[in-house]
């Protein structure tokens, strides 16, 4: 898979913090992926979401390190590309502004 907007996730979190370590360790397995619908993506991150955003369209919500954060994707299995829209703390998450967002 190839990842849109890869130095927004380097940038969302300090390297050498679990949550850092996290994100590297995602975009790592992402780049290497080859999925092609939510059962793939769901055999790596079995918590993965499938999720419609206000606009109708399909997001996939990842959990990151134990719920404490959301990563909002959203991917085109058809073109092999990710599209990183938005990484949120849970309690931010929670509020669901972000569907309106999207």
């Amino acid at each position: 898979m190839r990842i849109i907007k890869e130095q927004f996730l380097k940038d969302a979190a300090p390297p050498n913090s679990k949550t850092g370590k996290w994100l590297e360790s995602w975009r790592l397995a992402v780049k290497a992926a080859e999925w092609r619908n939510i059962g793939d993506v769901r055999k790596t991150y079995p918590s993965a979401d499938p999720v419609k955003a206000g606009s109708g369209r399909s997001v996939t919500i990842f959990n990151v390190c134990g719920n404490e954060y959301r990563l909002i994707t959203a991917i085109h299995y058809d073109k092999q590309r990710i599209y990183v829209l938005q990484f949120l703390t849970h309690a931010d998450y929670d509020k669901n502004k972000w569907k309106t967002d999207l």
